[in-house]
Parts: structure tokens; C-alpha cells; sequence
């Protein structure tokens, strides 16, 4: 983390922070703004933002950090989320007094989906909190996980346990549905049987609501039909006879007057249409007759259809025939449910047997792991202070399959002698659980590749010989081409950082300031001599402090 800039956040206003690589120290005193730094780093990994944290009278604060990040194996995530890569990447988060938060990588606006993402495998902060994290299953699995290497095995297990799991739910379902269907079938096999013994027919009913109207309306349609034809048939004064008698008298004139016998072609294609027309209407009267049977017939059609309509609440027979097909399928389905939950529990038992068959694969990586962190663990806590300590990885089997594996992961710890072995955090003290919680962080941070570890107060409970030797593994870590820092109370840690870097308050008329800078080496020496004798400088302190910081800056010559 290069570079770090924070701007109107708590109480700092605008500071450019020199973060190097290797071992780095912040002191100061509580309240000082410690946390400030701690809050602006939460924020680059996508933590909630409060706008409380803005300066106040600011319209925003900014946080940005630059980070190197070639050989880190980073790009895939860029790719993955259509980000531009670059070797140095830059993140930024914008918190505005509004409310709204913006957050950038690569000067690409970005979620904090993957703001956090991304985050997460750049920074580690290891805060007090995050020792409660020995009581969590998931934490100590992680950490087996981690150094078995076993990332493409456990892929695959999630991989297999997702697809079970899909099916087994798959069937339950279509069980719980076939019950209701089988508890159903009675009533929709009536209802099917009702629709098909109906025999009905698209478009009949407008068919049959026209034939009713036609026989009711019988004797009403053939007297209208007869007078028409007797307007056009009578012999005495019909339109067809003076029609004709038309045409003849044209047909005289023609020879005298031409124009006649065009009007005479006219009214000879006349009589012809009209002569064809009176024929259908003589056609149609004699079709036409009230026939009380039939008229029976037609109404009790159109009452089945509509008392059908009426009962499954719909307005046409198209409706009641996509109804049939409804139940039919149902039936179909109710038939055909034993077939498919049988194939589906053949499907979910092969599954199960593939996610059993995985799921060794992770306990065999995992067992040997644990074999691996039992004997690192007891090498590391033996120099901080515990000779007696032993510290076992137990794996047992779950009931059944989780999202992680088949195994169960306990911590068990003892720092006595002649203690018996018990979960972690039912025994352990606070100092021991700080120097059990580094322990694990340096031995994570050997297996896997993150630029910046924050340490915030880990050495919590510790102090004299047991803190030097808590920095001799803070100052390794720092050497494998990592960035750590240390936030710390102790002069036996602050000394072993290559850089040191002070937190302190200022007051002026109207406002109190934070600010942070890095110490030169006489500034370190008055700053390691307050630390341990407090706000009066002795020569004692001064010389205690020059001692402490002496090994520091030797090694920091040798380097350069």
C-alpha cells in the first residue's frame, strides 16, 4: 500500500502517508487518531460508509491507496469484472455529506462488491476483534484450507454440492406437488370427463346463438321472405314483369334510336340479378320453418355451454377447451410424477456418492494439513513464551455434507504442562490468544500471496521479552516481499519497524487536527524513551530506547 492519501476523514484534513515496503510502526497516544488510519483503510475494502466520518464542514472525504501488484496473480478478477489491470493498482472511495458513496478502481467506477472483493486480497487488518474469530468453525477451517493448498479440490466439491443439493430440492419439490396432485386427481378427472363428455367445438357456439335466433324468429323471417317475393314475382304489377316490359320497349327503339339499345343491355343485366335474387328469397322461405325440436335442441346446447362458461368462470368455449388440455396435462403429469421422482432420487443418490467421494479427497488434503499446522504452531508459540504448549487441529465428520466439506475443525490448545487439551478460546488468555492469532497469521501469510498485513494492537496482553520475540515474527513477515504494519503500544515492537510513524493530535482556534508523519531516528529515540517512562524523559529511558532501537538500524544500514 504506496501512498495512501486521506482527505476531510474524522479529523484529518489532507495527508499523504509514505508507507514502505517491509516492517512498518504507528504509535501514539489513545485518542490520537490511530483509528482514523484503521477507519480510512476499512473504507478501501468496501465497508459500510458514515457520514460522520466526514470532516466536519467538508462536502466529502476521499480515501485513496496505490498498490503493486504484479506477481500477485490479480488479473483474472480484472478480466472477470471488465476492469482495466494494470501492475500498480489504484484504489478510491468518495463519501459525500449527502450520503452517497462512490468507489473507484483504476479510475473505473466500481461496486463495493468488488471494491471489497478486490480489497480482500490486497489488505489484511488484523484488529482485537478479530481474535474472537478462534471461536468460529468457519475461521479455523479457512486456515486449514489455506495451507492444504486445496482451492481447486474444494471448486470442485462446492461445484458437485450445489448441483446435489439443486436436485434434492428439485424432488422434494415435485414430491410435495405430486401429493397435492394425488389428493387433487379425483376432482380433476371429473372436471376433464364433464369438458370432454361435452364434445365441445371451437366456434359452435356463435353457430348455435345464431340458430336459435333463426328459429325463434321463424315465422317472422318466412312471412318477410314471401312478401318480398311476391313484390317481385306478381304477375299483376311485380318488379320482375314491369322489369321485363322495360326491356322489350327498349328493345323496340333500338332500330329507331341507337341509344336505346345500350340502356336496353343495362336493364337486361338487371333483370337477370334481380330475377336470381328472387329466386333465392322463394329458396330461402321454403328452408325456412319453426321447428320446436330443433329450437330444444339448440337451447339445451347453449345451456350446457353456458352453464360450463359459468362454472369455470370463463366467456368462451376456447377458454373451456384450453381448460380440458389443462387437466389432461395435469393427469399426465400425476402419472408420470412417480417416473420422475424415481429418476431424480437415482440422480440425487449418484450425486450424494460423487459429493462423498470429493469430500474425502478434502479430508485426506485437510488431515495432512493439520499435521502440518500442529507442528508449525508448536514452533512458533514455544519462543513466545509458552514451552509447555500444545496444540492440536481435530477434524471430525459431519452429519451431513456442508457447503465446505464433510469436516468438522476444532482449535484445541493447551499452554500447561499438564493441561488437558480444550477448545481454544475456553482456555486461552487474551495474551495467548494474541501470540496464537500471529502465529497463524505468519504462517497464512507463507501460503498465500497479499501485499499489505495491518496489525492493530495484536500485542495485547504481552509485553517484555515475549513482545521482542512477537516482532521478530512481525519484522519476517515483513522481509518476504510484504508490506506490514504494526499498530502498537509497546517499545520492544515500535523499535523492530524499519519505518516509524506517529500519530498526534494538534488544537489551534477553532479546530483539533490529526496528523501523521514518520519519525527520524533521534525522533524514534524520544518516542520509544516516552514509551516507556511517559511524558518525563529520563537519560535512563533515552538510553533504553537507543538500545532498543540500536539492532534496528544496524540491520537497516546493512540492507541499504
Amino acid at each position: 500500500m504506496r501512498s495512501p492519501y486521506i482527505q476531510n476523514y474524522a479529523l484529518l484534513d489532507k495527508r499523504d502517508i509514505d508507507f514502505g515496503s517491509g516492517f512498518s510502526v504507528i504509535t501514539g497516544e489513545t485518542g490520537a487518531g490511530k483509528s482514523i488510519i484503521l477507519g480510512a483503510i476499512g473504507l478501501l475494502l468496501g465497508q459500510r460508509a458514515d457520514v460522520k466520518s466526514i470532516r466536519q464542514g467538508a462536502a466529502k472525504c476521499v480515501i485513496e491507496a496505490r498498490f503493486e501488484i504484479a506477481g500477485y496473480g490479480m488479473r483474472p478478477f480484472f478480466e472477470e469484472n471488465e476492469l482495466e489491470y494494470e501492475d500498480e493498482c489504484i484504489l478510491r472511495r468518495e463519501v459525500y455529506a449527502s450520503g452517497k458513496s462512490r468507489a473507484f478502481i483504476n479510475d473505473t467506477p466500481a461496486s463495493l462488491v468488488q471494491m471489497k472483493e478486490l480489497g480482500e486480497q490486497l489488505i489484511d487488518v488484523h484488529s482485537q476483534h478479530q481474535n474472537l474469530l478462534l471461536n468460529k468453525e468457519g475461521f479455523q477451517l479457512n486456515v486449514l484450507d489455506i495451507l492444504a493448498h486445496d482451492e481447486e479440490e474444494l471448486n470442485n466439491y462446492q461445484s458437485l454440492h450445489r448441483e446435489w443439493k439443486q436436485v434434492q430440492q428439485d424432488l422434494e419439490d415435485l414430491i410435495v406437488l405430486a401429493e397435492q396432485n394425488k389428493a387433487d386427481e379425483d376432482y380433476i378427472r371429473f372436471q376433464l370427463e364433464q369438458l370432454e363428455d361435452a364434445q365441445l367445438a371451437a366456434g359452435e357456439q356463435e353457430e348455435l346463438e345464431q340458430e336459435a335466433d333463426t328459429l325463434n324468429h321463424a315465422e317472422e323471417i318466412k312471412a318477410g321472405l314471401f312478401r318480398a317475393g311476391q313484390v317481385m314475382n306478381s304477375d299483376e304489377g311485380g318488379l320482375l314483369s314491369a322489369l321485363k316490359e322495360c326491356l322489350n320497349t327498349m328493345l323496340g327503339l333500338q332500330k329507331v334510336y341507337p341509344s336505346a339499345g345500350e340502356l336496353a343491355e343495362r336493364l337486361e343485366s338487371s333483370y337477370i340479378e334481380l330475377k336470381d335474387i328472387s329466386q333465392e328469397i322463394s329458396g330461402k322461405e321454403e328452408e325456412i320453418e319453426f321447428n320446436p325440436v330443433r329450437l330444444e335442441e339448440v337451447n339445451d346446447r347453449l345451456n350446457l355451454i353456458y352453464t360450463l362458461q359459468q362454472k369455470h368462470r370463463v366467456t368462451t368455449v376456447d377458454e373451456l377447451l384450453a381448460l380440458a388440455d389443462d387437466y389432461a396435462a395435469k393427469l399426465a403429469n400425476i402419472t408420470s410424477s412417480d417416473e420422475q421422482i424415481e429418476e431424480l432420487k437415482v440422480r440425487s443418490e449418484a450425486l450424494y456418492s460423487k459429493v462423498k467421494k470429493q469430500a474425502a479427497v478434502l479430508t485426506k488434503l485437510r488431515t495432512a494439513a493439520a499435521r502440518e499446522v500442529e507442528k508449525q504452531m508448536a514452533a512458533r508459540l514455544i519462543p513466545l513464551g509458552m514451552p509447555n504448549v500444545r496444540f492440536r487441529v481435530e477434524i471430525g465428520a459431519r452429519k451431513e455434507p456442508g457447503v465446505h466439506g464433510a469436516d468438522t475443525v476444532n482449535f484445541l490448545f493447551s499452554a500447561n504442562k499438564n493441561g488437558a487439551l480444550q477448545s481454544i478460546s475456553s482456555v486461552a488468555s487474551g495474551g495467548e490468544i494474541a501470540r496464537v492469532m500471529l502465529s497463524i497469521k505468519a504462517m497464512i501469510a507463507g501460503a498465500v500471496k497479499l501485499p499489505t498485513i495491518v496489525f492493530d494492537e495484536i500485542d495485547t496482553g504481552v509485553s517484555g521479552e515475549i513482545a521482542d520475540r512477537m516482532a521478530d515474527i512481525m519484522q519476517e513477515m515483513g522481509e518476504q516481499n510484504r508490506q506490514v504494519i504494526s499498530i502498537t503500544h509497546l517499545p520492544q515492537i515500535a523499535a523492530r519497524g524499519c519505518a516509524h510513524y506517529k500519530v498526534y493530535k494538534r488544537d489551534n482556534d477553532t479546530e483539533t487536527n490529526s496528523h501523521i508523519r514518520r519519525l527520524t531516528d533521534e525522533e524514534r529515540v524520544e518516542e520509544l524513551a516516552h514509551m516507556l517512562s511517559g511524558a518525563t524523559l529520563t537519560e535512563a529511558a533515552l538510553s533504553n530506547a537507543r538500545a532498543l532501537l540500536e539492532p534496528s538500524l544496524k540491520e537497516r544500514k546493512i540492507i541499504k
